[in-house]
């Protein structure tokens, strides 16, 4: 069929692929990012990035995804015991964190004029997924759907209420902190295809939209993975045939559903 012809490329098909498991993972993990008010500090995990990557630079590491990815669970767990210790202030804290650690990077990447080797992270390129990282997306996605079933009731009740959520013995810190470095390697994993100045767009967007029109938990995780396949799977064929990035049009379309969603808001 002529409406996929685009699907008779191996790129696109390895693309489609990725689309397909990174847009319910993010409307899953967004659901939550959203519930807790955690925008700003999944903002910051995208900055991170790029100081994981010069870490892996500096110390000489053949794949800089590693020290990323390490580096960005270290400072999940960091931002998530500030946040917890001056609430009052801690969107002042993560913004301090996060603008000295994207200085850090930009300083470090940016020596001897090199940093247009990492440009291409600021927006992503999802067209260059290979088979093998489809299946380390795969993977998060388990582990993401196998942290929701067993903990995603446990974890609400922290949000909501902390202080009653001890008192019925749940590990508060333990899940705050399992689901902050959960979040961390989603973002860390997925910011080569989807780019670091977009991915908090993608992780928010399609949650928020949800938020809008459902009227319970069920409806609401529902929504939000719809919105993110929906605008995930016509981002990339947009692009497609406009010849424009991925990442953006799916943002924008995201965008789109948000906008169109809230004049039909249920709160």
């Amino acid at each position: 069929m002529e409406g996929f012809a685009w699907l008779q490329y191996d790129f696109m098909r390895h693309a489609f692929l990725a689309i397909l498991i990174i847009t319910p993972l993010f409307g899953l993990m967004g659901t939550m990012i959203v519930n807790r008010k955690m925008a700003f500090f999944s903002d910051a995990l995208g900055h991170s990035a790029l100081t994981g990557i010069a870490i892996g630079v500096v110390l000489g590491v053949n794949d800089t995804s590693i020290s990323m990815a390490v580096f960005a669970v270290v400072f999940a767990l960091l931002l998530n015991f500030i946040s917890s210790k001056v609430a009052s202030s801690a969107d002042t804290v993560i913004s301090v964190f996060s603008s000295c650690s994207i200085a850090l990077g930009l300083a470090i990447l940016s020596q001897g004029g090199n940093f247009s080797r990492y440009s291409g992270l600021l927006v992503g390129d999802i067209l260059s997924i290979t088979p093998q990282e489809i299946g380390y997306l795969f993977l998060i996605l388990l582990a993401t759907l196998a942290f929701w079933l067993f903990a995603f009731n446990r974890l609400l009740a922290v949000s909501l209420n902390r202080t009653l959520a001890r008192s019925l013995h749940i590990p508060a810190g333990w899940l705050e902190n399992l689901f902050a470095a959960l979040t961390a390697l989603t973002v860390m994993v997925s910011i080569k295809w989807i780019g670091i100045l977009i991915i908090n767009a993608l992780l928010i967007l399609p949650a928020a939209a949800a938020r809008n029109i459902s009227e319970n938990m069920r409806e609401y995780h529902f929504f939000a993975v719809l919105f993110s396949m929906f605008s995930g799977i016509l981002g990339l064929v947009i692009s497609y045939y406009v010849n424009v990035a991925t990442g953006p049009t799916i943002a924008i379309l995201a965008s789109i559903i948000y906008f169109a969603t809230y004049f039909d808001r249920r709160d």
